[in-house]
């Protein structure tokens, strides 16, 4: 697929608009959940079309703690819709990649980071390989725990990272693979309107620093 037939699929299934958390970011967000799942590659759901609650803490937390990232070259990792990355810029990041492995993601990111008037650099998924050499003081890492082999694989990258002196932050709403032995909260936020995702209207979520 084209990169803009992947443009008309993420403008035709979303709306501007903002996540209850993070009112400051502008984000293209699936204006018919239900349609836009049904009508996405079972291979690849549209995560990018969401703000969960994970990323949205993660996004809040930067915002509210400026000191996280100001001035540093940051990585959203498994960025989705890119608001963590986009908060980032925000707050003060000098730079920000955003890897995903999805080329819908990709493409939103790009689009909403330029509905917020900043600039991201959009790369495939690290993880595997995809993208440039890794050269980031700070990884944020939004909802990335649901399950159990991304959950491996991520933990294995992000050791590798903090074994150089990154640091890593995540944000949790509790997910079963989080690695709770290995992580230390550092803010918490309930995150509101979130039923039609999680199942229930409030979702208390986490953001950790991975140690």
């Amino acid at each position: 697929m084209t990169e803009r037939e992947l443009d008309a699929q993420v403008t035709s299934w979303t709306a501007p608009g903002t996540a209850p958390l993070v009112p400051e970011v502008i984000l293209l967000l699936a204006d018919d959940i239900h349609r836009t799942w049904s009508e996405t590659d079972e291979a690849a759901p549209p995560f990018w079309a969401f703000a969960w609650a994970g990323g949205q803490a993660l996004a809040r937390c930067v915002l509210d703690r400026p000191e996280l990232v100001v001035g540093k070259k940051v990585l959203d990792l498994a960025s989705g819709s890119g608001i963590v990355g986009i908060a980032a810029l925000q707050a003060g990041a000098s730079s920000v990649v955003a890897s995903d492995h999805d080329a819908r993601a990709r493409v939103a990111t790009a689009r909403n980071a330029a509905l917020n008037g900043v600039t991201v650099e959009v790369v495939g998924d690290l993880m595997t390989g995809e993208g440039p050499e890794l050269d980031v003081d700070v990884i944020l890492a939004g909802d990335v725990f649901y399950e159990q082999p991304m959950a491996r694989q991520m933990l294995e990258f992000l050791d590798e990272a903090t074994g150089v002196g990154i640091e890593v932050y995540v944000g949790d709403p509790g997910r079963e693979y989080l690695p709770r032995r290995r992580v230390s909260a550092l803010a918490s936020y309930d995150v509101p309107d979130t039923t039609d995702l999680e199942g229930r209207s409030v979702t208390p979520t986490t953001v950790h620093r991975l140690i």
